[in-house]
């Protein structure tokens, strides 16, 4: 009798307890996803680092890393100044699902990026692939912060539009 009085208690404190806003929270998401395109289409390095969480970790080719946000915001300098994009669009709405308590979110998003690179010739490249990745969100005293990302892409499709 006394584990039913227990179980009791705690459903009804739990009933009591204040539920997320899950629709102003996914709304939060939707704009960061979006902020994600404007900052790589404005190649805007620092402010696409700023989205993501102190301990932030990456899932790509193989490899699992944790890079400071100085190497992060170095690599996608680099990558930023290497290429002028063409499009970086979702193929599909992302899906955004929640932990119950709404502390934690993840997208699921297919994306068609095409960008336009010279080659070691200085040949005028244009590269079209689609991404597919799962990114998982933090909600943090900051707000919402991109705290994982485990990504993957087709084989890039590479075209030569000048000499």
């Amino acid at each position: 009798m006394k584990h039913l009085t227990h179980l009791l208690l705690l459903g009804l404190l739990a009933s009591c307890m204040p539920k997320p806003n899950l629709e102003s929270a996914r709304e939060e998401i939707m704009e960061i996803h979006l902020k994600q395109r404007k900052f790589h289409v404005e190649e805007m390095p620092a402010d696409f680092v700023g989205l993501m969480s102190d301990d932030f970790i990456s899932v790509n080719r193989g490899v699992i890393s944790t890079p400071s946000r100085e190497d992060s915001q170095e690599r996608f300098t680099r990558y930023f100044d290497l290429v002028e994009f063409e499009k970086w669009d979702d193929l599909s709405e992302p899906e955004i699902r929640f932990s119950d308590d709404g502390s934690m979110a993840y997208t699921i998003v297919h994306k068609e990026v095409v960008v336009k690179y010279q080659n070691d010739s200085s040949q005028w490249i244009r590269g079209r692939t689609e991404f597919s990745w799962l990114a998982v969100y933090k909600k943090t005293d900051q707000g919402w912060k991109v705290d994982a990302v485990a990504s993957t892409n087709l084989p890039d499709e590479e075209t030569v539009i000048s000499d």
